[in-house]
């Protein structure tokens, strides 16, 4: 079965201002580099937009109204806060990032494809039942784990975190759900300075593994981060479908945070997380792109995890 790419135009239409890390050149050259005859076997698919019912599975109504509210009539931008801004087309954007990944999890549990990633922004992770913030508007890997389980009934439902920052959303959204999982790995000293080890879940809710790394930290902490921490816990949950947030800011070239890892460590960490989709979850897998602001080395690992998945 193929791997199966999910975009959207609208998504470049989320314009955040001049000189905002998180623009829509960040697509252009993941679409650019995806021209590569590499990828000519690489399905596409539109991103659907997000149906309100598939946002209140983890944001409240209030929430979903103040982000489509606060959207301009004309062209200016909006600051909803001092790292979140939101234009004309923010909202059909954000629609069609929460969209495709309900859209993946659809195909990938139907069987229409091995797994897929959705090349979408805005990012994610950090957006939280009631707060939009650190780029993100809606929770989309949360929206995604929520539709495995609300609509296939997937039990075991896994999201890691390879981002440089800690998806402290997403981490919110599932820690009081049993049968999730949340695992990170993330700058310790970095935006949201939340994802400590100390935060390991509650008692009937989801299990959370946090390893955060020293700034400065390169591939042996962080290979070393899934080696003996999460990949074990991750293995011992046993899950039966597979969410990845795909965050390429932790490459070394990367403006944003200060953690030193290369393109082959995300491939490497690719295919550790296709073998475990692959010996508990019938390959079930979802990647979904988070972070990554320098654009050549965000189009080369979006390269590099694309091949691992559609070699797994």
């Amino acid at each position: 079965m193929p791997t199966l790419l999910f975009t959207h135009p609208d998504c470049l239409d989320h314009d955040t201002g001049d000189h905002h890390p998180e623009c829509p050149d960040r697509l252009r050259a993941i679409n650019r580099i995806l021209d590569h005859g590499d990828f000519v076997y690489l399905l596409r698919a539109e991103a659907p937009e997000a149906t309100v019912e598939q946002l209140l599975r983890v944001h409240s109504r209030a929430h979903v109204e103040r982000i489509f509210s606060a959207l301009p009539q004309d062209e200016t931008i909006v600051e909803l806060d001092s790292d979140t801004f939101v234009s004309r087309g923010s909202g059909r954007a954000a629609l069609r990032a929460a969209g495709a990944v309900c859209a993946a999890v659809d195909e990938v549990a139907t069987r229409q494809c091995r797994n897929a990633f959705c090349a979408v922004r805005p990012p994610g992770h950090h957006a939280e039942r009631e707060a939009a913030m650190g780029f993100c508007l809606f929770s989309n890997a949360a929206i995604g784990a929520f539709h495995a389980r609300d609509v296939y009934g997937y039990q075991r439902v896994a999201v890691v975190d390879f981002d440089v920052h800690h998806g402290n959303g997403t981490q919110s959204l599932l820690l009081d759900q049993p049968g999730m999982f949340y695992a990170s790995t993330h700058q310790a000293d970095a935006f949201p300075y939340t994802g400590l080890p100390e935060e390991t879940g509650r008692p009937g809710g989801g299990v959370v593994v946090n390893v955060p790394l020293a700034s400065g930290s390169g591939s042996d902490l962080f290979r070393a981060a899934y080696d003996n921490e999460i990949l074990p816990r991750l293995v011992a949950f046993a899950p039966d479908f597979l969410i990845v947030s795909a965050g390429f800011d932790a490459h070394a070239a990367d403006p944003v945070a200060h953690l030193r890892l290369h393109v082959n460590d995300f491939e490497w960490l690719s295919r550790r997380l296709v073998a475990v989709a692959g010996e508990y979850a019938g390959n079930r897998l979802v990647s979904v792109l988070e972070g990554g602001y320098d654009t050549r080395a965000l189009a080369a690992c979006v390269a590099a995890h694309l091949r691992v998945l559609m070699g797994g």
